[in-house]
């Protein structure tokens, strides 16, 4: 790869290296709060020391090694918006990291986006091949950001960062390669049109952190746990971290976990599920339940209707399914009224306690049959 230009002038930005008068902003940016904590290799707390050592030494030193880092500025006024950066290049690949961070004061206008594909391109007619994007696990701005500027879900690398305590979490890849569009990349699981689904009695929305406690009443009643696999309750740490991460998973379109809403309080009365999984067949499991204040009011059909109707009409599926354990006639009830048809017994289908297997019901519903 050649050695990246000083300044580069796209996107309506201009990436030009970090300088003195930048340190106020450095340190403001660094020191956030949100950035030290999604950023664990930041010093903590994080000082206009800090921020001078990296403006005359760390930058120098990433371009020596074959990166760069830039300042990311306001074209008119040069005022430093933020930063991005390439770092970890490994040549013989044709390869290396990008990263970002804004100032508190210019996020939510698209900067990171911008500075990322106007990065990406400059690298990429530099001789890259391919670039990585890092997130941590639980960044969905960030992982927001990386779709917008082309980048591709790939995977998760396990344990890949240090955290601040000792310990280590996940963090998300996303890659872009030098033949692939500038993005925004394809989304398998769009988001919510407006955030949410609604027939003006029940609403379906996202799950978020602040769901961890409702969550996890619903799926600590013994009801609810005989259907989960493993059929074991969980911890309130367990769901309080599923919670956290539901937004990461719809993004890199595993699945979309919501919450079942009275339309009227906005009080969480259920939870459920859309699991993509492959995206080739064109098809994905659809899952519900209740709290008991919730049952016996129709909700979960107005629920299952909402959500089969977004997965046609939005996702494009040609097939949903459900399976449901033979004895719960309540839940089969539902999908019979959405218009889904019992298509066959899957015997010892899912794991049961003390190490049995339980058969499912399965049911059905095509795109093409008439909605009900």
């Amino acid at each position: 790869m050649n050695a990246l230009p000083d300044t580069v002038e796209a996107e309506g930005l201009r990436l030009r290296p970090l300088r003195a008068e930048d340190v106020r902003g450095v340190t403001a940016a660094c020191a956030d709060p949100l950035t030290q904590q999604f950023i664990s290799g930041l010093p903590n707390p994080f000082t206009e020391a800090h921020a001078r050592w990296l403006i005359d030494k760390g930058a120098p030193a990433v371009r020596a090694a074959g990166g760069a880092v830039y300042a990311v500025a306001d074209p008119e006024t040069d005022r430093l918006l933020g930063g991005v950066g390439l770092n970890n290049p490994v040549p013989a690949r044709g390869q290396a990291d990008i990263a970002y961070w804004v100032v508190p004061g210019a996020r939510g206008r698209g900067v990171a986006a911008a500075a990322t594909r106007a990065l990406a391109a400059t690298a990429f007619a530099h001789g890259m091949a391919r670039l990585e994007l890092l997130t941590h696990d639980e960044n969905t701005a960030s992982q927001r950001v990386a779709m917008a500027a082309g980048f591709r879900h790939e995977g998760v690398r396990r344990a890949a960062n240090p955290t601040r305590d000792g310990g280590r979490h996940d963090l998300i890849c996303w890659v872009r390669l030098a033949d692939d569009p500038p993005g925004p990349a394809p989304r398998i699981l769009p988001d919510l049109p407006g955030g949410r689904l609604t027939d003006g009695v029940v609403t379906v929305r996202p799950v978020g952190p602040d769901d961890a406690k409702g969550m996890y009443r619903l799926h600590r009643r013994p009801e609810v746990v005989a259907n989960r696999v493993p059929p074991e309750p969980p911890s309130l740490a367990d769901v309080e971290r599923h919670c956290r991460l539901a937004g990461s998973h719809w993004l890199a379109g595993d699945r979309a976990d919501l919450v079942i809403a009275d339309a009227g309080t906005g009080e969480l009365v259920g939870g459920g599920m859309l699991c993509h999984g492959q995206p080739g067949p064109g098809q994905a499991m659809i899952g519900y339940s209740l709290l008991p204040a919730g049952r016996g009011r129709g909700l979960a059909t107005r629920a299952v209707r909402l959500v089969v109707g977004w997965a046609f009409a939005e996702v494009g599926l040609a097939r949903v399914w459900a399976g449901t354990r033979p004895e719960n006639t309540a839940s089969q009830r539902v999908l019979e009224r959405v218009g889904f048809a019992r298509e066959g017994l899957m015997r010892g289908w899912l794991p049961g306690p003390a190490g049995t297997r339980v058969d499912s019901v399965l049911y059905g519903l095509l795109a093409t049959d008439r909605p009900r």
